[in-house]
């Protein structure tokens, strides 16, 4: 094993979350080369169960993880060191099966796919959670789709480009709900109606501020929206499908990412095991081709300079792709094993010897 110490200038780090319950390490550090975006694991950290999402503080120095469990919790590691150090003890979100988090004007934000609810977590200024939610945000309705929308399913939690605004995704109520975050609390400020079916998972930004693609999972689509940030309003405009050509057996669409400069979006598919490669073209997006993942269920994609990589959550493996700059096509690069996993986040690039 490479020596977990050494810090390579130029360099990043990424974090590989996976299902313990199903073979997976928990949490895998591995170092990212410059210039090539290669993985290499460093080491790897189990203190919880099913760390299934990730996400890095804004200083880089603080990574969040959920535990993807019944009862459901949220955990904090310091990265100062040669791996992820455990601050404190998990903090229960109030609702299960948590399954994405975020962080938003001092406080994590957790979707909690089984309770249909959004849980907020303040945050200590040295990056440590408070021992308890500050307020859980039950979500409620339904959908046509069953079994899949017999109640509310939140899959996805964020804040919005300008900062003003909390975005919650729910695959069971064929919504996004946009909140306003006061005083540890979130309150509604208008639920947006998707089509009844759609199942919204993620929901993924134009770096322009005033696009926002919402990546569908019950029907392989991206419905592309409005985003106007002055009020905090979505509205959809059309709907485009995810794969080339109608799926050979069910397709379950899982991560979408936009590029930095806003003119290309990528989405993973599971059961085809294709990332499909969008061009922007205003208020379209243009399907410009589809590669295979490298691998079995493609759970989540991440970009980072130049690179897309996959987590890869049946085959146990994280591969990477270099992005062809004129037509934003994905060009398998190489592969890492990581069993179950879930999730990969890409640190900063770190400037010191």
């Amino acid at each position: 094993m490479a020596d977990v110490g050494r810090r390579e200038r130029g360099g990043r780090r990424a974090y590989i979350g996976s299902f313990t319950a199903a073979g997976g390490h928990g949490i895998t550090t591995a170092s990212v080369a410059a210039g090539s975006g290669a993985l290499t694991v460093l080491s790897g950290v189990d203190d919880v169960p099913d760390p299934a999402y990730l996400a890095l503080s804004p200083d880089g120095d603080t990574l969040y993880a959920v535990s993807e469990t019944a009862d459901g919790a949220v955990v904090a590691y310091r990265l100062t060191g040669g791996k992820p150090e455990l601050i404190g003890s998990p903090v229960p979100v109030g609702g299960s099966g948590p399954t994405y988090l975020s962080l938003f004007a001092g406080h994590v934000l957790t979707a909690n796919y089984g309770s249909g609810s959004v849980t907020i977590v303040p945050v200590h200024p040295d990056g440590a959670l408070a021992d308890a939610p500050s307020a859980v945000l039950q979500h409620t309705g339904s959908g046509p789709h069953t079994p899949r929308q017999q109640g509310p399913h939140a899959h996805q939690v964020q804040p919005d480009p300008s900062g003003r605004w909390v975005v919650s995704v729910d695959l069971g109520t064929d919504s996004v709900r946009v909140c306003t975050l006061a005083d540890g609390t979130l309150d509604v400020h208008r639920e947006i109606a998707l089509r009844p079916g759609s199942g919204p998972r993620h929901l993924a930004f134009h770096p322009g501020g005033t696009y926002a693609y919402v990546l569908n999972e019950l029907t392989p689509t991206v419905t592309v929206c409005h985003w106007d940030a002055d009020d905090g309003s979505l509205k959809p405009l059309a709907e485009t499908q995810v794969l080339p050509a109608a799926p050979a057996g069910n397709a379950y669409p899982s991560g979408i990412v936009a590029s930095p400069d806003g003119r290309f979006v990528w989405t993973a598919t599971r059961g085809e095991d294709v990332l499909s490669t969008f061009a922007v073209e205003g208020e379209e997006l243009r399907l410009v081709g589809a590669v295979t993942c490298a691998g079995h269920w493609p759970r989540a994609i991440t970009e980072a300079g130049g690179f897309l990589y996959v987590a890869n959550e049946r085959s146990g493996d994280v591969s990477w792709f270099a992005v062809d700059p004129a037509t934003g096509l994905p060009r398998y690069e190489g592969s890492i094993e990581a069993p179950a996993a879930s999730c990969v986040v890409i640190g900063q690039a770190i400037d010191e010897a």
